[in-house]
């Protein structure tokens, strides 16, 4: 099997902001495995929050290479077990070569991963647009520039609530918020009261990751539902979330790919957890990964492609928030 690398600079419509950080460009390392014909890829995106560059992600993966080489017979379970005890410091590099086998895996066998999966499409949640943290004139610009059935606002500021208040002038289309580990416990309980009135659907991690005893106080207190993001890392974290949050947002790069975020996603629903995926800043090539997993989903964040002002790769195609697959196997992606 043949391992390439390829990494770019991903430029973004807007300047986007988040509590802790703001960008105007995502760096981003494609993974591509060949073997037999076939490619399969998968992505990984720079994090300063989780110390993970695209110069790190490169070595990690070169130093494996001669076990990556080696393989291509394995399911992609047992590739996943072969490589993760030489990446458990990278989960980041880890999804990409996971999310590229599976890919590889399942055009291999002449199917979408879905159908590999046995999974049914009918059914899939709609995905949010996500709107970053700025003016609220250029938030509410940013609306009515791509109108959405779903917007996830991202807040942590001293203005949250008025910011909220003010777009739901502008639209009645569901939101859903993030605070990114920015509110207290109090402040969380206050605002909930308010969010509700504006028919707010959830809110997602507001405190800090670290800080069960709060978030079990607000699990019980609130008056809306609470989902785990920074606090649902990886797969031994969906335990400590139940009695604590009312659901899990899980992120493939944090939780090292698509193998270990199936058995989370199987873990939350024996728990009686809502299920939620969310996505980096990142290409298409990430966001099918994603988007192959949708039927197992209660919600799903993956606008990472849509907030590109030109993707590298053509995969899903997402139109007012429903998904549409390519005639495609595997994950359906063609670098452009």
């Amino acid at each position: 099997m043949e391992l390439i690398l390829k990494s770019y600079n991903l430029k973004l419509k807007h300047t986007f902001r988040i509590s802790r950080k703001t960008i105007d460009f995502q760096p981003s390392l494609i993974v591509e495995l060949q073997d037999a014909g076939f490619s399969g890829y998968g992505e990984a995106t720079s994090n300063p929050y989780y110390n993970i560059t695209i110069d790190i992600l490169q070595k990690d993966i070169q130093k494996i290479k001669n076990l990556i080489t080696e393989s291509g017979s394995e399911t992609p379970e047992e590739f996943w077990s072969k490589i993760s005890p030489f990446l458990q410091d990278n989960p980041f590099a880890l999804c990409a070569l996971d999310n590229a086998y599976n890919d590889l895996y399942a055009r291999k066998k002449g199917e979408k991963m879905y159908e590999l999966w046995h999974y049914t499409i009918h059914n899939n949640p709609l995905t949010n647009y996500t709107i970053g943290i700025d003016t609220v004139e250029n938030m509410v610009l940013k609306m009515e520039e791509l109108p959405w059935p779903i917007y996830k606002i991202k807040l942590g500021t001293p203005d949250d609530i008025s910011i909220v208040k003010e777009l739901r002038k502008h639209s009645n289309s569901i939101f859903r918020v993030d605070a990114n580990c920015a509110w207290t416990v109090q402040e969380t309980l206050e605002n909930a009261k308010e969010l509700k009135k504006l028919n707010v659907e959830f809110i997602e991690q507001p405190l800090k990751a670290e800080d069960w005893e709060g978030q079990r106080e607000v699990y019980k207190n609130s008056v809306l539902p609470i989902i785990a993001d920074e606090s649902c890392i990886s797969e031994d974290d969906v335990v400590k979330c139940h009695n604590h949050f009312h659901g899990v947002n899980i992120k493939l790069m944090k939780c090292g790919g698509i193998t270990p975020g199936r058995r989370m996603i199987g873990e939350a629903k024996k728990l009686g957890l809502k299920t939620m995926m969310g996505c980096m800043t990142e290409s298409s090539v990430g966001i099918a990964a994603i988007a192959h997993l949708l039927p197992e989903l209660d919600y799903v964040d993956m606008d990472g492609a849509l907030l590109l002002a030109e993707d590298i790769a053509n995969g899903v195609k997402i139109v007012n928030g429903k998904t549409f697959y390519p005639d495609r196997i595997g994950n359906g992606v063609i670098l452009l």
